[in-house]
């Protein structure tokens, strides 16, 4: 498990001894315990090894015994950071209210009128920073980010995202349609060109963690031309794309009579050049076998959504068919479809959703909350094509880490002297919150307890 030659000496070398708990491709849940863990001055993994070790890594490395970073035994222990594959930062002043309508008329009443918003700047650093502050807190590490049609905070909310630390895609959103709330759409050229220029400007700014990726919003909201060039656009850049897919059975219905020449939803991306490794689609909870063999085909991913699934009444997402189809699935929060920022709400609203689809077949291959835990952080990570640089604690990849404390003040669970590790860590995800989550880590660098302005 150790690296190769020391890239970094002394001072510049954090050295944490305790247990870590993560995922790899072959165990969805691995309890390294005790065991040695440092970072370079990078932020990058250098080794990680039994505790049998430290005096040899120590030579190595050139480190000291009390400069060795000791977790408290049971209390605490290390998690990858939460990696949250789909959420509307734009929707956050509606997280946890506004949840009495099914998507297409949600959208309307709620949704364009808060995202139409952001044309004011100060409005939009305000609740980016807020909604950015609450996700860190809940040690969402990396997230993947819908922002609005507005270029300006749209690049506002890359500013925050990069001064706050967390790692991130953005997308300005693309939408040409919108009959039903005119005031929030753009013109088709107009879409086009801001999101050349939203791009341009974000790479102009070389924000180390803050990547872009093309939005076109879902289909009924862009036109097929748009789509089109959107897809070329992607094509010749070689940009990651975001959008929704099959959320809702009367969403479904819309979209067959409005593309009637197309073999299904996922057809339609495809023609248009929106299907691809790099792609993430939300939902999908109505795709056909036939739709998931397009997306292994094409390497695209699915952002699992469970709370919004539910809240909004969409329906349920078989994770085990698209995993049995070998369609790579992250999860996502969906604010604020889904009312919870919490990856870890996530967590357990998939193992419900699964749990529940037992119900339907005796036979039913339920996933295991070791298998949702993967998808909320490495599942993520290959969901995003991020997978050789985070998502579990592998030599080489940075440190994107979350402490976990059990005995904090007023934690919301308990530990009893004979609870195994693997118990601990059950019930923090069960029943644990930000509370429990003292520090967290992204590229190495301490992100949360925030710093003092």
């Amino acid at each position: 498990m150790a690296g190769g030659v020391p890239a970094a000496l002394g001072g510049s070398l954090r050295v944490f001894k305790g247990t870590f708990i993560h995922s790899t491709d072959t165990s969805p849940l691995e309890i390294l315990e005790p065991c040695i863990l440092g970072v370079n001055g990078l932020g990058k993994i250098v080794f990680i090894e039994t505790v049998d070790k430290e005096q040899e890594l120590s030579e190595k490395w050139h480190f000291k015994r009390e400069n060795i970073r000791e977790l408290q035994p049971r209390a605490e222990f290390f998690i990858p950071g939460l990696i949250d594959t789909h959420i509307h930062a734009s929707q956050y002043p509606n997280m946890g209210a506004c949840m009495d309508l099914p998507l297409l008329e949600w959208l309307v009443k709620y949704t364009f009128p808060v995202e139409a918003k952001f044309k004011d700047l100060k409005f939009a650093e305000d609740t980016y920073s807020k909604v950015v502050r609450r996700t860190l807190r809940n040690g969402t590490t990396t997230a993947c980010y819908f922002a609005t049609i507005h270029t300006d905070s749209s690049l506002k909310l890359c500013e925050v995202v990069d001064r706050l630390g967390q790692r991130a895609f953005v997308g300005k959103v693309c939408m040409d349609l919108n009959e039903l709330f005119p005031e929030y759409k753009e013109l088709l050229s107009e879409s086009v060109n801001e999101t050349e220029r939203f791009i341009a400007e974000l790479a102009g700014r070389e924000y180390p963690l803050v990547k872009p990726i093309v939005t076109p919003r879902f289909v009924l909201s862009c036109s097929a031309e748009l789509m089109q060039r959107l897809g070329t656009f992607v094509t010749h850049n070689n940009l990651h794309i975001q959008s929704h897919i099959s959320e809702s059975r009367k969403e479904v219905e819309v979209v067959k009579k409005t593309f009637p020449t197309c073999k299904n939803y996922s057809d339609i991306y495809n023609r248009h050049g929106l299907l691809t490794d790099k792609t993430i689609m939300a939902h999908g909870v109505y795709l056909s076998d036939q739709e998931l063999e397009l997306f292994r085909k094409k390497g695209a991913a699915i952002s699992h959504c469970p709370n919004s699934n539910f809240s909004l009444c969409s329906g349920l997402f078989d994770a085990r068919n698209a995993l049995n189809h070998k369609v790579i699935i992250g999860l996502g929060t969906d604010v604020s479809g889904g009312y919870s920022p919490s990856m870890l709400n996530a967590v357990r609203s998939a193992i419900d959703v699964t749990k529940i689809l037992s119900l339907r077949s005796s036979n039913y291959e339920k996933l295991s909350y070791q298998e949702v835990f993967r998808l909320a952080t490495l599942g993520g990570s290959k969901a995003l094509g991020l997978d050789k640089l985070i998502g579990n604690f592998e030599v080489g990849k940075d440190f994107d880490a979350v402490l976990v404390k059990t005995n904090v003040p007023d934690s919301p669970f308990d530990v009893f002297p004979d609870d195994p590790q693997k118990d601990i860590f059950q019930k923090f995800l069960f029943l644990g919150d930000d509370r429990n989550m003292i520090e967290v880590y992204v590229a190495g660098r301490k992100v949360v307890p925030f710093l003092a302005p």
